[in-house]
């Protein structure tokens, strides 16, 4: 089971969220049949998406983080709820995979170096926070810690990994870690999370190895004493429904509702997030069109 926690060191310095979500990239991967390339970027996504929905205050908040670049991939989009639940799509699940010297997966040529991170924020208020900043490397991870110096100016390391079998081409492992200073962190705070920083090992080496969530946290945090703020589960959660596509069908002019139906005489709507499918015949269009105008 997929869970996420937050740590803050006892004297209010520093915090960390880490976060196993392993079944929720494999959830992915498996629903958009996604390449390598494709499912270490959407994983890396949604992976800092269900971080950052998690340090969302309001219940019914959610946050969007869209990360657009030049490369094949396309846009990848990843939504998270307030508990960390999340959802996400690419533009091209088929993106060819490049490799670095090392053997790693090349997310940056996939998504690709020039372009931008957006992030909106939606407490229900009908006025959203909207943040952008231009791509650093397209690895996420990195472009993540950007967009906190420079959009929130908050002093961020993020790090981020999926672990995919070379063989089977499935994830085996996935998982985060954000680490950000707090308001009155000192010199000699900055110094020790530097030098933890510095020899940290990737997050999917760590989950390999069998440490918690918690371990990690505590490991990036080694030297202070660390207090839990909050854990418990998250899953990859689409919230689409026929009810929604009815709404959304019914903000549309009578005309345009028909127009939907194909020769056959029907409409079928796809969800970005799950692939499922709504289909929707004549009569349903036009049951829809006299409820509408009732």
């Amino acid at each position: 089971m997929d869970k996420i926690i937050r740590c803050i060191t006892s004297d209010g310095a520093v915090m960390a969220s880490a976060i196993d979500a392993s079944d929720i990239v494999f959830t992915a991967q498996r629903l958009h049949h996604l390449s390598r390339s494709a499912t270490a970027a959407l994983g890396r996504l949604l992976c800092a998406t269900s971080i950052m929905g998690a340090m969302l205050k309001q219940k019914d908040a959610i946050i969007n983080l869209r990360v657009m670049g030049d490369g094949e991939l396309g846009p990848v989009i990843a939504v998270s709820d307030s508990k960390g639940n999340v959802r996400g799509y690419v533009g091209d699940s088929n993106c060819p995979t490049a490799y670095h010297p090392n053997g790693k997966i090349d997310v940056g040529k996939a998504v690709g170096k020039n372009g931008t991170l957006s992030v909106m924020r939606d407490y229900g208020s009908g006025d959203p926070y909207i943040g952008q900043t231009e791509l650093v490397s397209g690895e996420i991870a990195e472009d993540i810690t950007h967009y906190f110096a420079v959009s929130e100016q908050i002093p961020s390391v993020c790090a981020l990994g999926v672990l995919i079998d070379k063989d089977k081409g499935e994830v085996m492992l996935a998982g985060g870690l954000l680490i950000q200073l707090l308001p009155g962190a000192g010199e000699d705070t900055i110094e020790q999370l530097e030098k933890n920083v510095a020899k940290l090992e990737p997050v999917t080496t760590m989950l390999a190895k069998g440490m918690s969530i918690l371990e990690i946290c505590q490991t990036a945090l080694e030297g202070f004493e660390v207090e839990v703020l909050d854990e418990y589960p998250v899953n990859y959660v689409c919230t689409c429904s026929r009810e929604k596509l009815e709404r959304y069908f019914c903000t549309m002019s009578d005309d345009d509702i028909r127009s939907m139906a194909d020769e056959k005489g029907v409409a079928v709507a796809s969800c970005h997030f799950c692939n499922k499918k709504y289909i929707f015949t004549k009569a349903d269009l036009e049951k829809l069109i006299a409820e509408k105008n009732a």
